[in-house]
């Protein structure tokens, strides 16, 4: 009789590096709200400018710990409420439930929902063959494939995720299988997905209005400023996305001529046609959703409810791409995924709210102005905060955390609201692209099996594309507004 004796490996120990860095994670919340109950107990005093720092600090020490965004919001506030403030903490539940007590949210889980319908309905598959059979000849026409089918989807999905997911698992393997090297595809479709948040009807388009709306902040003049509306947003968004998609293909483009990498055959008309027929029920989204907006039809919302049926039906009956026993599972996705986003709203409302019966945008507006900051480094700063913030926060909660902060800021200093929420997206796109929490990294990795650092690398030459784009989306204005001015909204 043989006796087998297993012995468990114990852990490596840590180094000493290591080890002060997850002291130093552990020790900081709690020295923070030490230094909160010392002030309420009258052992210390704090200004009003410390005690907004100590806020911050806290909420970005809550998420060192791995702390999810939306609880680390409620428990950053509650400490603030109770602790530094002499606000009602009754007024956190009113807060909690109001937040969500607007018609415009609703928009987000149809959004959704309807992005998960053609997700899994066929229609990026479709859209990529119509793509194919216009430009698949030229250099690089399988990617420059992805790049307008990523741009078709977009328009039609709202989520830089759905896109990534829809397009790319179909064109990353025809791509390998038509000979181009996996790191040209993955670059191609991690960026080119990101056109997902930009392109009408954004999700996050929406969030921005629902983070900014009612804040009434004054102009340089002294006059009530407006917050952007959906509607506004959504328009602004398409020359810019149009710009963008053009960049990134001239980059694919590019990329794939000087390399040689293989071209497809020229489609005939006649194969044109019969990929624009198959493809026109999903291409017929973008004109019922924004059709429907700006003709009067119906609002923001009522779209996001229409564009969820209209997708359901061609997903179960005109395409046939989703069985009827899979309707539960797509369902039950898309209330998981609005329920997360919901849940970080709610919690980020009650954060705005604090912020602005504390004054403390108002506070940061008059020092910049008082320390000579215009339009110009406003902006800049701007893009330094929202690419820092997107190494480690998810598009949808620097949105909601910043665009509070943000918009009155902007508008003491002449920023127009509109400009801005198409500014926040931009960088969030470029935030989408590059690790530590790039999603689209994430979700293209496990597509083409690549690794994370092996991915980033790939998608270089394109987020340099992203970043020249940014730089004229913040200094151009016109991009943004010229559209919107030009159709009355603004």
């Amino acid at each position: 009789m043989t006796i087998v004796s297993h012995t468990s490996k114990s852990p490596a120990p840590l180094s000493l590096s290591s080890s002060i860095a997850v002291a130093c994670i552990i020790i900081t919340p709690i020295a923070l709200a030490l230094i909160c109950f010392a002030a309420r107990l009258h052992i210390i005093e704090l200004s009003h400018v410390v005690r907004a720092e100590l806020l911050f600090a806290l909420l970005l020490a809550l998420m060192a710990c791995g702390m999810p965004v939306s609880i680390a919001l409620g428990l950053s506030v509650l400490t603030y409420l109770f602790i530094l403030s002499d606000v009602d903490p009754k007024m956190v539940g009113l807060k909690l439930f109001t937040s969500l007590d607007r018609f415009e949210i609703m928009a987000i889980p149809f959004f959704i929902l309807a992005g998960n319908f053609l997700t899994t309905g066929g229609v990026a598959r479709r859209m990529i063959d119509f793509a194919a059979s216009l430009i698949g000849h030229w250099f690089g026409g399988l990617g420059l494939a992805g790049v307008v089918a990523c741009a078709l989807f977009a328009a039609i999905s709202g989520s830089s995720v759905a896109t990534v997911v829809g397009i790319g698992s179909i064109i990353l393997p025809a791509l390998l299988q038509n000979g181009y090297p996996p790191r040209f595809g993955g670059g191609v479709i991690t960026t080119s997905g990101a056109l997902g948040i930009l392109f009408p009807p954004s999700i996050n388009l929406v969030i921005y209005a629902v983070a900014t709306g009612g804040m009434q902040p004054r102009g340089p003049d002294g006059a009530v400023v407006d917050s952007a509306s959906v509607g506004q947003l959504f328009m602004a968004g398409v020359v810019p996305g149009l710009i963008l998609a053009t960049m990134l293909g001239a980059t694919t483009w590019y990329r794939a001529w000087r390399n040689d990498y293989p071209r497809m055959r020229r489609a005939s008309w006649r194969e044109c046609r019969r990929s624009f027929r198959e493809s026109v029920w999903g291409l017929l989204l973008i004109l019922l959703v924004l059709g429907g907006i700006y003709s009067g039809l119906f609002t923001p919302t009522e779209a996001a409810a229409v564009a969820a049926v209209y997708a359901f039906i061609i997903a179960v009956f005109v395409y046939k791409g989703l069985k009827f026993s899979e309707v539960p599972a797509v369902l039950l996705k898309a209330a998981s995924m609005s329920a997360m986003i919901l849940y970080i709203i709610t919690n980020a409302a009650v954060f705005s709210w604090l912020l602005t019966s504390e004054q403390i945008p108002q506070s940061m507006a008059e020092w910049m102005t008082a320390q000579g900051f215009g339009t110009v480094g406003f902006l800049l700063i701007t893009n330094i905060v929202l690419l820092a913030a997107g190494n480690f926060m998810d598009p949808a909660a620097i949105v909601l955390i910043m665009a509070p902060i943000l918009f009155p800021m902007g508008a003491a200093l002449g920023v127009n609201a509109v400009h801005l929420g198409i500014l926040m997206v931009v960088n969030m796109e470029v935030g989408l692209c590059h690790p530590p929490v790039g999603l689209n990294l994430y979700v293209a990795s496990g597509i083409t099996g690549m690794g994370i650092a092996e991915l980033t690398v790939a998608v270089l030459p394109w987020l340099a594309t992203m970043l020249v784009f940014l730089i004229m989306v913040t200094y151009i204005p016109a991009l943004s507004l010229w559209l919107p001015h030009l159709l009355g909204l603004l």
